[in-house]
C-alpha cells in the first residue's frame, strides 16, 4: 500500500471489537496499531490494547495437554494450576477430545457436561466462543447451562418480577437524546462511570454518553451522583459520597419524603402500580416500628439528612430520571437496589414520561440509552438443549462442590447436577467468579476440564485439554450489536498465529469423529456461513421495508447502516394506556410488592424492596477487623481481563501491579506513599497492588478493579497470595439472595499494609512448562 507520494504504507483492515470500531495496522504478521473509526465521537482508549496483542508471548502456539491428565486418564486432580503440559498434533487431540466426550455422554449422561462458557470473547456474530460450544454440545445431545450473567444476575431475576422485563431495560431504555432535552434533575445511584461506557457486546460505532450530559448541563439540567468515587460521574455534577453499600437506604430516604410530604404521586400508583400500601407501611414504620427517614438513613449511609429532605423535594419538583447502575446489584441483596430505584422513580409519577421514570445501567455499558435496530439481527443457531439441569451462572463453585445438594433459585427448588466434564470457550472465570481459593478447590473435581482460548489465560491453565484458538484479528467475521446502527465487516488483518485454529474448524473435526459433523456445519465452510447469516439478516431487512447490498458489496463497503428506533422512551407505551400495554407482570402493572416472592418465604429477600444491612460493610462487625471497604469495579484500562497484556493496561500497573487507589487519610494512617506496594488481604486471602493516593476516594474506602489475570506466588497451594492484583482472591463466593444468586463480587472488606519482602516476579503472561515428545511414547521438555 502506498500513500498520496508514493511511499510504502502499512495496510489497515477494517475490523471491530467491544471497544469500538477500528482499522487495523498490520506490520511483520502483528497489529501494530488501532486507529478508530472516524464516526466515533469518543474512542475507547482500550483500543491501545490491540497492538502487539496477535504474538504476544502469552498466545497458546499449539496443541497441548496437561501432562497428569494424560499420564493417568481422567479424574479430580489438584494439580491442575501447576502441573506441565505435553505438545500433540491436532489429530491426536481431537481424537481425545471426542473420545472423552463420547466417554462421559455414555456413562454419565450429556447433563455431566457444563457448557461453561462464559465472557465476552469476539464481538464477531459467528466466530462468538459461546454460540459455537453451546451449538457444538447441542449436537451431542445437549449439557448443563447457566442462566443470566455476572454483570446482572440479581437484575435478571427481579426486574421480569417487578417490569416484566429485564432486557428492555437496557435495549429500550430512554434515549440520551430524550434525556438531553427534557430531564431536569438525573439522580444517578452510582453515578455515570464513562469508563464502562467504552464497551458494547457486539461491538460499537460511537460512544455518545459524554455529549449527552454536556448537552442536558448546557440545557439547564442538573446531575446528583451517590457514589464514593469521585470520578463515577462525568463532568459537574452534585456528587455525595456514601457509605458503599448503602444506596437502598438513600432511597427509602426519598421516599419517605415523598410519602410524609404528600409529594408522591398517588393517581399513578393506583393505577400502573400494585402493592405501594404495603411498602408503605414498612417505609413509615408502621409493619417494623422503624420510619425509613433521613434522620435513619443519616446513620447509615453518612449522608446528611437536609440533604437528602432537599433532594426529594427537587425530584419531585421537576423531571426527574432515577438511574441505577449495574454495579449496585453485584452485592448481597443486590435485588434491592434496581427494585428500590423503581419505586422511588413510580413514587413520583414519571415512568413514561420524556426524560422521567428509570433508567438502569446508563454508564454501566454503552447500551442503555442508545437507538435499538428494530429487526434480528444475524445470529449463528445453537439448536436446542434438552437438558433440563441449569445453574445461576455464579454458583459454578457450588455446583462443582456439592453435586447432588439443592438449592434454592427464583422460587425453586432445584438440585446440583454432578458436572464430570468442564467445556469452556471465551471466558476467564478467574476474573468473574469469587472466592479464587474456593474456585481452585471446586476446579479440582471434575474429571476433566476443556479450554478453548487464544491465550494462557489462569483457566487455560487449569485446562486438561488446552486448544489454541485465533484471535478474532486472525478471522473474518460479521459484527452488530442491537444497539448500534452499523453492520460491519470484520476483515481478518492477518493469517493464524502458529498452530492457532479457529473454533469452528476444531468443533467440526471433533463432531465429524462422533458422526454429528453434518448436523454441526450443515455443510458450510466458515465462509459460507457468513454469507448465509448475512443473507437471512438481509431478508428481515427487506421485510422491514428496507435495502441492503449484497453480500459481496457489503464486504468491500465495509458497513452498512441500520434502520434504528430513535427517541425511545422507557414504558412510554405502558403509562399511556395500562391495559392496552400492560406489562408482563401476574398483574400487568409495576409490582411494587410482589405477592409471587412474599410466597416463596425467602429470609434474605421480601415481597418488597427494604434494606438489609449488609455483611461485608463499614457498619458491620467484620470492619473492626477489616476496616477498609474495596470497591473491586470494572478496569478503565480493558474489557474484563482481557488483553491485560496489551499496553494500555500495562501502562496503568505499578511496579507491574494492579494499581489500588486509596484517600490520603489512609495511607498516612498506614505510612504508604504512592507507588508502594501493599498486601492487600483478609481472611479468605491476600493479594499486591500498587498504591495510587487520590482524595477522590472516600475515607475509609479503596478501589481495586477486578481483571488482573491471577497470578499465585505458589501454583501447588490455592491458597496463594496473588502477587499481580486480582480481588477474587479476597471476594465471598455467596449469592445475591435466595431468589436471584447472583454475583456478589463489587464489595469486600480487607485491611491492607506496606509489603516489605522481595517483590516476587509477574509471571501471568508467561507460558507455562510445555513438553514435547521426540519419540511416540517418551517426552522431554522442550
Amino acid at each position: 500500500m502506498n500513500d498520496a507520494d508514493g511511499a510504502r504504507t502499512a495496510p489497515r483492515y477494517q475490523h471491530m471489537s467491544h471497544w469500538g470500531m477500528f482499522e487495523a495496522e498490520v506490520a511483520d504478521g502483528d497489529v501494530v496499531a488501532a486507529h478508530p473509526y472516524t464516526g466515533d465521537a469518543h474512542p475507547s482508549p482500550v483500543l491501545g490494547n490491540i497492538a502487539g496483542s496477535v504474538r504476544s508471548k502469552a498466545r497458546i502456539t499449539g496443541p497441548v495437554v496437561r501432562r497428569g491428565w494424560l499420564e493417568n486418564g481422567p479424574g479430580p486432580d489438584s494439580s491442575r494450576g501447576s502441573d506441565e503440559f505435553v505438545s500433540v498434533d491436532w489429530e491426536e487431540l481431537t481424537q481425545r477430545l471426542a473420545n472423552e466426550l463420547r466417554r462421559v455422554v455414555d456413562t454419565h449422561g450429556n447433563s455431566a457436561i457444563y457448557g461453561g462458557s462464559y465472557g465476552w470473547a469476539s464481538a464477531g456474530r459467528f466466530h462468538h466462543a459461546q454460540s459455537q460450544v453451546h451449538r457444538f454440545l447441542n449436537t451431542l445431545g445437549g449439557y448443563t447451562r447457566s442462566v443470566h450473567s455476572y454483570s446482572l444476575g440479581a437484575t435478571g431475576v427481579i426486574m421480569p418480577r417487578v417490569v416484566g422485563t429485564h432486557w428492555k431495560m437496557f435495549a429500550r431504555s430512554t434515549s440520551w437524546k430524550i434525556i438531553a432535552e427534557h430531564t431536569d434533575l438525573m439522580v444517578c445511584f452510582g453515578g455515570v462511570p464513562l469508563k464502562n461506557t467504552g464497551v458494547n457486546h457486539g461491538g460499537t460505532s460511537d460512544h455518545p454518553t459524554r455529549d449527552a450530559l454536556d448537552d442536558l448541563r448546557r440545557r439547564g439540567g442538573s446531575v446528583v451522583s451517590f457514589s464514593p468515587l469521585r470520578d463515577d460521574v462525568h463532568g459537574a455534577a452534585e456528587r455525595h459520597a456514601p457509605v458503599p453499600g448503602t444506596d437502598v437506604a438513600i432511597m427509602l430516604a426519598l421516599a419517605y419524603v415523598l410519602a410524609t410530604e404528600d409529594l408522591h404521586d398517588t393517581a399513578f400508583l393506583g393505577s400502573h402500580c400494585v402493592g405501594y400500601d404495603r411498602f408503605e407501611d414498612y417505609l413509615l414504620g408502621r409493619s417494623d416500628g422503624v420510619p425509613k427517614s433521613p434522620a435513619w438513613a443519616e446513620q447509615i449511609s453518612g449522608i446528611a439528612a437536609a440533604d437528602l429532605v432537599a433532594l426529594a423535594r427537587r425530584m419531585a419538583a421537576g423531571r426527574t430520571m432515577v438511574t441505577v447502575t449495574w454495579s449496585l446489584q453485584r452485592v448481597r441483596h443486590g435485588e434491592q437496589a434496581p427494585w428500590m430505584g423503581v419505586t422511588l422513580a413510580a413514587m413520583l409519577g414519571q415512568i413514561g414520561l420524556p426524560g422521567g421514570g428509570f433508567g438502569h445501567g446508563y454508564g454501566s455499558m454503552n447500551e442503555p440509552g442508545l437507538a435499538p435496530v428494530p429487526y434480528p439481527l444475524p445470529t449463528l443457531p445453537q439448536g436446542l438443549n434438552p437438558v433440563r439441569d441449569f445453574i445461576p451462572v455464579a454458583a459454578i463453585s457450588d455446583m462443582l462442590l456439592n453435586p447432588g445438594a439443592p438449592f434454592d433459585y427464583d422460587g425453586q427448588r432445584l438440585t446440583f447436577p454432578d458436572i464430570r466434564m468442564l467445556y469452556w470457550a471465551g471466558g476467564n472465570p478467574f476474573h468473574h467468579h469469587q472466592d479464587i481459593p474456593r474456585l481452585r478447590r471446586a476446579l479440582a473435581r471434575p474429571d476433566t476440564i476443556v479450554v478453548h482460548d487464544p491465550y494462557w489465560t489462569p483457566m487455560a491453565r487449569h485446562a486438561d485439554i488446552v486448544v489454541p484458538s485465533t484471535t478474532s484479528l486472525e478471522r473474518a467475521d460479521l459484527s452488530c450489536t442491537r444497539n448500534d446502527p452499523l453492520l460491519v465487516a470484520m476483515h481478518a488483518a492477518v493469517g493464524p498465529y502458529a498452530d492457532a485454529q479457529d473454533d469452528y474448524d476444531t468443533f467440526a473435526a471433533v463432531a465429524r469423529k462422533l458422526g454429528v459433523g453434518e448436523k454441526f456445519t450443515e455443510g458450510r465452510s466458515s465462509e459460507q456461513w457468513l454469507e448465509h447469516l448475512y443473507g437471512q439478516w438481509r431478508d428481515f431487512v427487506r421485510a422491514d421495508g428496507g435495502a441492503a447490498p449484497s453480500f459481496g458489496d457489503f464486504w468491500t463497503q465495509g458497513h452498512v447502516r441500520m434502520r434504528t428506533e430513535d427517541d425511545l422512551i422507557l414504558f412510554g407505551d405502558f403509562r399511556a394506556d395500562p391495559v392496552k400495554f400492560p406489562l408482563a407482570t401476574p398483574s400487568g402493572r409495576i409490582e411494587i410488592f410482589s405477592a409471587d416472592i412474599d410466597g416463596f418465604g425467602y429470609d434474605d429477600c421480601a415481597g418488597h424492596p427494604r434494606w438489609y444491612e449488609p455483611e461485608e460493610w463499614l457498619g458491620g462487625r467484620r470492619a473492626r477487623q477489616f476496616p477498609l471497604h474495596l470497591i473491586a469495579n470494572q478496569p478503565r484500562t480493558r474489557l474484563h481481563s482481557q488483553l491485560d497484556h496489551g499496553g494500555t493496561s500495562q501502562k496503568s500497573k505499578i511496579r507491574g501491579r494492579e494499581p489500588l487507589r486509596i484517600h490520603p487519610d489512609d495511607a498516612t494512617d498506614r505510612r504508604l506513599t504512592a507507588g508502594d506496594i501493599v498486601r492487600v488481604f483478609n481472611d479468605r486471602g491476600a493479594c499486591l497492588a500498587g498504591v495510587v493516593v487520590d482524595d477522590g476516594v472516600r475515607r475509609g474506602v479503596v478501589q481495586l478493579s477486578t481483571g488482573a489475570w491471577y497470578d499465585p506466588l505458589d501454583a501447588t497451594d490455592p491458597d496463594s497470595l496473588c502477587v499481580h492484583g486480582n480481588p477474587n482472591v479476597l471476594t465471598p463466593d455467596v449469592g445475591t439472595s435466595s431468589l436471584a444468586h447472583g454475583c456478589t463480587g463489587q464489595h469486600v472488606l480487607v485491611e491492607i499494609e506496606r509489603y516489605e519482602g522481595e517483590l516476587p516476579p509477574i509471571r501471568a503472561f508467561d507460558p507455562p512448562t510445555i513438553i514435547r515428545r521426540s519419540v511416540p511414547g517418551s517426552a522431554r521438555s522442550n
